[in-house]
């Protein structure tokens, strides 16, 4: 019987850059089926942009991610964040990817190494695209189909599943029913996938 892990990430999560190369990894290792889901925070199930929480919080929430970044390996860019745009058209695309049955998760990694390693400003369309085609897919054309209604409710579609599922932050994987939410819980998701669910 082969494994399935519903995979809710944003391409603006952090957590979901650092946490997706071990991630894909041990999918692979468990020969497991990744499903994914694009969406953005749940605020409707308790979710919390960092911008929004107290500053002792988002001071520790920075340390915390450097920390964990370094731990991955995975280089860190905060210079000029307020100057770059909303990345959420770089989520579309990534979904005009799932749907054409293209390689995302290649297009999903160069995406995040732009954004959080190297401060490159995804959504300016000129920028995606190009980041496309270096993934090896036609970022003109892939562009096209981001931005159609069909994505968009496929984007819908994605949050209403999420969170009837209970997700509200990212990522989040699900295996067999059971919740692991953020890339630190990856052992977690480890064990069960090996059989030794733990059960709160």
């Amino acid at each position: 019987m082969s494994k399935t892990i519903d995979y809710f990430f944003g391409v603006g999560s952090p957590w979901a850059y650092i946490g997706l190369e071990p991630f894909v990894a041990l999918a692979s290792q468990h020969q497991a089926v990744i499903r994914p889901y694009v969406i953005p925070v749940i605020e409707d199930n308790g979710g919390i942009y960092s911008r929004n929480r107290p500053q002792a919080r988002r001071d520790y929430w920075l340390k915390d991610l450097k920390r964990c970044a370094a731990l991955r390996g995975k280089p860190l860019s905060f210079e000029n964040r307020a100057a770059l745009s909303d990345p959420s058209p770089a989520g579309f695309m990534i979904i005009a990817a799932i749907e054409e049955g293209a390689d995302w998760v290649k297009l999903t990694s160069l995406l995040q190494d732009a954004f959080w390693g190297r401060g490159e400003d995804i959504g300016a369309v000129e920028i995606r695209q190009a980041i496309a085609d270096v993934a090896g897919l036609d970022g003109q054309a892939l562009e096209r189909i981001a931005q159609s209604e069909s994505i968009r409710s496929v984007w819908n579609s994605n949050y209403d599943i999420a969170k009837s599922a209970g997700v509200f932050g990212l990522p989040t994987f699900r295996y067999e029913g059971e919740l692991y939410w953020g890339q630190d819980s990856l052992p977690f998701l480890e064990r069960h996938l090996k059989g030794e669910a733990l059960v709160a």
